[in-house]
């Protein structure tokens, strides 16, 4: 039995839920429309931070809680400040996110906000449905950001990013508040490609994340020990005390992400909105939202993107598939990485916006035979009816 029926689902409230439903109602879509939202959680809590990079204003530019236009990069084989221009580093705290979108949600009587477990989603009778809380929801289009398995396929890498972070503040002034720092590549490697960024707040205060690339999860204390002896080994930091602290965990795969299921449009981490080589999600998920409310307006219906496979898929390919195997070490990578190319033309890259002949540039800057041979390998893969 059909609980109700609305014009828009959009299940999961997270970052591409909520951005989808914010830029509906600025783009004026939503007049006329009866919209509803579904989520188990509310959100109401600090939990997370997204950072990206942009030329220019974004469309929640009004919540950027601090950006740098300058950056560090270290490891054992290199360490430099970058210059990041035209790009500016942006931070956005959860907290901060969440409550603007729901008090624009809040704002427009198009949307229903309904908290329960979504169970389900599907098409039936001509109508995309959602099944929460035992109840069941049908809607002309259903937009779906819940990854609802782990995406594991035979012949597919899929490596976990995981990481720590604490919010850090000192006695004494510790931290260069105008530069962050983008990557630290000095802690121990064993494990796999593991790494610390820092965005610092004030003089005495910061965020210092502990990630690492690896396909399983660390012991509680093992992520605690991480921190601390960067803190204080590799930082020299002393008297300092953590005042909050977040987890989270991002799938680093190949695999193909179904796009869309019959009237249901997969968004986020969920419609592979999430950079396979790298985690970077937020800036992507931007893209992709812009994207559907531009076919929304033109077409009336949202699958208007390109959403076929893409030059950028391999290069993620081969870089999972040189992680997965360690054939070289992260920190290795990314060393010469940032070693031999401009900044801009990497973070152009790694927001998959550069042209071939900076892309032959980059691949000119790494160790070429092993990443011929990942080349190769996944170009057969990629190719192979077997």
């Amino acid at each position: 039995m059909i609980a109700s029926s609305y014009d828009y689902i959009i299940a999961g409230m997270g970052c591409a839920g909520l951005s989808l439903a914010v830029q509906l109602s600025e783009a004026g879509l939503t007049r006329g429309k009866k919209i509803l939202l579904v989520d188990r959680e509310r959100k109401n809590r600090n939990d997370r931070t997204w950072s990206y990079w942009e030329t220019s204003p974004g469309p929640f530019e009004s919540i950027v809680f601090r950006k740098w236009e300058q950056a560090w990069f270290h490891s054992r084989k290199f360490s430099g400040l970058l210059d990041l221009a035209p790009y500016s580093y942006k931070m956005i705290r959860g907290i901060d996110f969440f409550s603007y979108c729901l008090e624009k949600i809040r704002e427009d009587p198009a949307f229903e906000v309904l908290y329960d477990e979504v169970e389900e989603v599907g098409n039936a009778g001509g109508k995309a449905f959602c099944k929460a809380g035992g109840a069941t929801y049908s809607s002309s289009y259903l937009f779906n950001s819940i990854l609802f398995s782990e995406p594991r396929a035979r012949g597919e890498y899929y490596l976990l990013q995981h990481f720590k972070g604490w919010i850090v503040r000192t006695e004494s002034p510790s931290f260069q508040v105008d530069q962050a720092t983008l990557m630290d590549f000095r802690p121990d490697q064993s494990r796999g490609t593991t790494f610390v960024y820092v965005m610092p707040y004030t003089p005495h205060e910061a965020l210092i994340e502990y990630t690492l690339f690896t396909p399983d999860l660390l012991k509680e204390e093992d992520y605690k020990k991480g921190l601390a002896d960067h803190i204080s080994n590799t930082m020299g930091l002393q008297h300092w005390e953590v005042k909050e602290e977040e987890f989270g965990i991002i799938p680093m795969t190949n695999h193909r992400f179904k796009r869309t299921d019959g009237l249901v449009l997969n968004i986020g981490t969920a419609g592979g909105r999430t950079k396979g080589s790298s985690g970077y999600t937020f800036r992507f998920i931007q893209k992709d939202t812009a994207n559907i409310v531009q076919s929304l307006a033109r077409t009336g219906s949202p699958f208007g993107g390109d959403y076929g496979y893409s030059r950028f898929d391999w290069y993620d390919s081969v870089l999972l598939n040189i992680l997965t195997h360690r054939t070289l070490a992260g920190d290795s990578i990314f060393s010469d990485l940032f070693r031999n190319n401009p900044t801009e033309r990497i973070l152009k890259f790694l927001d998959n916006e550069t042209m071939l002949p900076e892309e032959w540039k980059i691949m000119l800057s790494l160790p070429q035979l092993p990443f011929m041979k990942a080349g190769i390998e996944e170009a057969v893969r990629k190719f192979s009816p077997f």
